[in-house]
């Protein structure tokens, strides 16, 4: 039986998001201060939900989307 892994812990000041999107109000902000994971949240709700990724998928995920595909 795997253990669950416990919750990434990310340091509060290191949420971004990208400049182009610095005047939108619908933004997403990434965290990458966390071991081998990448936390992403809405930048509306700060203290929401954090969705993890491991960097290889989402690195896939930005590049499907600046591409198009997604």
């Amino acid at each position: 039986m795997n253990a669950a892994k416990p919750p990434a812990q990310f340091a509060a000041d290191a949420w971004f998001k990208a400049s182009a999107s610095a005047a939108q109000n619908e933004c997403v902000e990434v965290n990458t201060s966390a071991p081998a994971v990448v936390g992403v949240r809405d930048s509306k709700a700060p203290g929401g939900p954090v969705l993890t990724f491991e960097p290889a998928a989402f690195t896939a995920a930005v590049g499907a989307v600046a591409s198009g595909v997604l």
